[in-house]
Formats: C-alpha cells, structure tokens, sequence
C-alpha cells in the first residue's frame, strides 16, 4: 500500500440486489463491502449469488496496485451487451484476500441497491 492509501474489507449481513435493465441478476445477504482511499464503496457478492450462467467472460484484465489483477464478464439482455459490466479478482493481492473470487458490478452501469435503498 502507498502511504495513506488503505483498503478495508467488512463482511456485511445487509441485502444488495442488482438489476440491470430492470432484471435482477445478483442477490445477497452475505455481501462483502470494500472502503478504498478515494472511491466509492464497493460491494461484492459471492458468486454463488450472481447468476453467473448469463454472463459471458471477456478477455479483458486490468490491475490494481492495491487489489491485483481483475477479469471482467459481460451480460447480454436482449439485443443489448453490457460488455465488462461486472469484475473480480480471482488470485488479488495480500492483504485483499478477503475478495477472492468475489464479484463485483459497475454502479454507474447497474442499479444497485443495498437493503432496498440505491447505492
């Protein structure tokens, strides 16, 4: 970590659904919420509560100096593609284990609401 950069990673017991294009496709009770220097909370859900089998993953990888390297899924609705819509990281760094496998959705791209009130 840079010097005063942090990251924290909280368990959460709060219920976070997310929609897009008015379909739910990720519900949890058991979300893990991540506070990072300078950015908005993240919420990340486990993959068991993500409808994962419509998604499609891409070939697409960024890298974080705090997290590691993420890979991205994309979601089609229709005639519609919401390429890169949702991350994870599937071997992050140390000290951001806690997220491992863990998925994660752009706010700005998706509704995302945490115990039925928008993030």
């Amino acid at each position: 970590m840079s010097a005063g950069h942090t990251v924290t990673i909280h368990p959460e017991t709060r219920h976070v659904e997310v929609h897009v294009d008015g379909e739910k496709v990720a519900a949890s009770d058991r979300p893990l919420r991540l506070s990072e220097t300078g950015l908005p909370d993240r919420w990340y859900l486990p993959r068991e509560d993500v409808a994962l089998d419509r998604f499609q993953p891409t070939s697409f990888h960024t890298t974080c100096p705090f997290k590691g390297e993420a890979s991205y899924w994309s979601l089609t609705l229709g005639d519609t593609t919401h390429d890169g819509i949702v991350w994870s990281y599937e071997q992050p760094i140390a000290g951001a284990e806690a997220i491992t496998g863990a998925l994660s959705f752009y706010p700005d791209r998706a509704t995302i609401t945490v115990d039925g009130e928008p993030v």
